[in-house]
Order: C-alpha cells, then sequence, then structure tokens
C-alpha cells in the first residue's frame, strides 16, 4: 500500500474549512481544469454510511467513483473510502487542525494500491505524480476561496 499526503496552512476558521470541504458542490472548483467531476448523486448529504457517486473524465477517459464515507468528526475529519475506482484500494483522509491566530491545517492523507499487480512499480512514480497535481492545485484553490472571505 503507498501513501501519499499534502499539508497547507489557510487564514480560515475550523468551520468554514470543514464545511468548505464537507459541501460535494465543491468538488467541481476544485478539481484541476483537466478533470471534469459530474456529481451522479447530486443530492447527496455527507454523513455516516454515504455513498457519494461521481464521473470524472480525464484525457477523454470516464471514470466512474463511488466512495463511503467512512468516518465524519465535525469539525475535524472526514474519511471516504472507494467501493469503486480505478484503484484496488483507496481511503482518503481529511483531516482539519486548529492552529494559532485563526490559521487551520488542512490534510489530505490517501492511502492506496494500484489493481495491476507487477505492473504497479512502473505506475507507482505516474500515479504520485498525478496525486500531487491535484492536490496541489485542490489546497492552492481551497486557500485561494476561503482566505478571500
Amino acid at each position: 500500500m503507498k501513501i501519499y499526503e499534502k499539508t497547507s496552512l489557510i487564514e480560515c476558521s475550523l468551520e468554514a474549512l470543514f464545511a468548505f470541504h464537507i459541501d460535494t458542490k465543491n468538488l467541481q472548483t476544485i478539481s484541476p481544469k483537466n478533470i471534469k467531476v459530474t456529481l451522479l448523486n447530486k443530492d447527496f448529504v455527507a454523513k455516516e454510511g454515504a455513498i457519494l457517486k461521481l464521473k470524472t473524465v480525464q484525457n477523454f477517459l470516464p471514470i466512474v467513483w463511488e466512495v463511503k464515507i467512512e468516518k465524519l468528526e465535525k469539525p475535524s475529519l472526514l474519511v471516504d473510502v472507494a467501493i469503486k475506482s480505478p484503484f484496488k484500494f483507496w481511503k482518503h483522509s481529511h483531516i482539519f487542525t486548529q492552529k494559532e491566530d485563526g490559521v487551520c491545517e488542512l490534510k489530505d492523507r490517501v492511502q492506496y494500491t494500484l489493481p495491476f499487480g507487477f505492473l504497479n512499480c512502473l505506475l507507482d512514480s505516474f500515479v504520485y505524480h498525478q496525486l500531487e497535481a491535484m492536490f496541489v492545485y485542490r489546497h492552492h484553490v481551497s486557500k485561494e476561496l476561503l482566505e478571500a472571505k
């Protein structure tokens, strides 16, 4: 299993950071421009056990994701686990921590396993760089939008 982590500091309240990331409509906003995201269950309400269905299109390749909210602890933690995705295993922890003087830490921690068996070692670097590009963009946009409020 591989682990990817990205951490950023954002000047906002913990409640605002949590609310921004729990709102699935913002998923489209924080996704890089080369990834089109469509919510398939638009009436989704984030709660433990709920399943979010979405479709991503990158490089003309459509992929349907279904992720289950495994843990939700307002306002500090959201953990989702993919039940349908391009990965053999995917667990994404969104960790929100209040720091000092109106600053919060946003940490994304992804545990994943690729589905290609012995070929995984050839694709590890590519997948890591794709995750890095995506989360750098997500954190940048989150910071920009939340600090503008």
